[in-house]
């Protein structure tokens, strides 16, 4: 072997291009906060919110700067992409774990059994004690009134509109579902207090469900439609070759097979109208009592207490902390739908296995 071969065979490879080590978006991320908050502080800058943003935009130059300097600038834009995305993520995610802890580190001053099994009833809003029993069953029976009507149009629209819906019905239909989904709440309230007002009808709780079943349906629509597009045309055309009926197909193939995008819809839907409070304040009017007849009188709901209770918390911290407590009670019970929602869709997905 001559001695330039061996020299050669003694150089390092060429064909791989240098790169930045897999810890560098660590301490380009670090880098960038310290100078952030070195930024801040320098320039007067007391909001935290100024030092992330200042800290993003670092963190985004910085990684291009490195990379482009160690891996070339086609790489550099690839990484910027990724940091771009990074960014947006926490930009999301910060106000939202904000958001939770400070309704948790609030809430839980008086959130404890007596809370949740006491009404209001002869207390003041000024004055400590009571609690959101009466709050929590009215919910519960609104949003259960609301879903019971508003979750089988919803997906029997979908059905239509995916299985047979062809022509100028179908194009209205969706025309209108597009409409509906994003009307403001309060559209739907007026809508029906002017119902009322015509058959001279007092507040009560069934009021308050027609209005969150106008906001619910359309949401169920559009995730139910896709949904059913995802469910391969393979499987219908299976069904109808084997002389399956169209109807039969639909509710033994289609929904079951996509059951579990369904119901995620239904409870994404609930989980947007157990907040409203615009249409529950027109219709249901608020009650300090228990009154479990969602047909007859007025009736209490979460968002309406939480609402009443903010409003007369003007030098009584007794209604503030209630405020609080009952906004806490209303995320865990979404919480709690969805966590529920993905166990029966996890147990009525199709099997995969052989």
């Amino acid at each position: 072997m001559s001695h330039a071969a061996a020299v050669a065979d003694k150089s390092p490879s060429t064909l791989r291009a240098a790169s930045l080590p897999r810890w560098s978006p660590w301490a380009i991320a670090g880098g960038s906060l310290v100078l952030a908050v070195a930024i801040g502080l320098a320039s007067g800058l007391d909001s935290k919110v100024q030092w992330g943003l200042i800290a993003g935009l670092l963190f985004v130059l910085g990684t291009y700067g490195i990379a482009a300097k160690v891996e070339g600038r086609r790489q550099a834009k690839d990484r910027v992409a990724t940091s771009l995305v990074w960014v947006a993520f926490v930009l999301a995610v910060v106000p939202l774990v904000s958001l939770l802890w400070t309704t948790i580190a609030r809430g839980v001053k008086v959130l404890d059994v007596y809370f949740l099994t006491h009404s209001m009833g002869v207390v003041a809003d000024s004055e400590p004690g009571g609690g959101i029993y009466h709050a929590i069953l009215g919910s519960l029976e609104q949003v259960g009134l609301a879903t019971a009507i508003g979750a089988p149009v919803g997906i029997l629209t979908a059905i239509y509109l995916v299985e047979y819906g062809r022509g100028a019905l179908a194009k209205s239909v969706t025309f209108f579902v597009d409409v509906m989904t994003g009307i403001p709440s309060i559209v739907a309230g007026l809508f029906i207090l002017s119902l009322m007002l015509m058959f001279d009808m007092q507040p009560f709780g069934f009021a308050g469900s027609l209005a969150l079943a106008i906001l619910m349906m359309p949401v169920v629509v559009r995730s139910t439609e896709e949904m059913l597009k995802l469910v391969p045309n393979e499987l219908r055309e299976a069904s109808l070759a084997l002389g399956v009926p169209k109807w039969r197909t639909i509710l033994k193939v289609v929904v079951p097979t996509s059951i579990g995008g369904i119901i995620t819809g239904v409870m994404l839907a609930i989980a947007r109208i157990a907040g409203e409070t615009a249409p529950v304040l027109l219709l249901v009017f608020g009650n300090p009592f228990i009154n479990a007849n969602p047909f007859e009188g007025a009736q209490a709901s979460l968002p309406l207490y939480i609402y009443q209770q903010y409003s007369q918390s003007a030098g009584s911290t007794a209604a503030y902390d209630r405020a609080w407590a009952a906004s806490l009670t209303l995320i865990a019970f979404v919480m709690i739908l969805n966590l529920v929602a993905r166990g029966i869709a996890r147990w009525k997905a199709p099997k995969t296995g052989r």
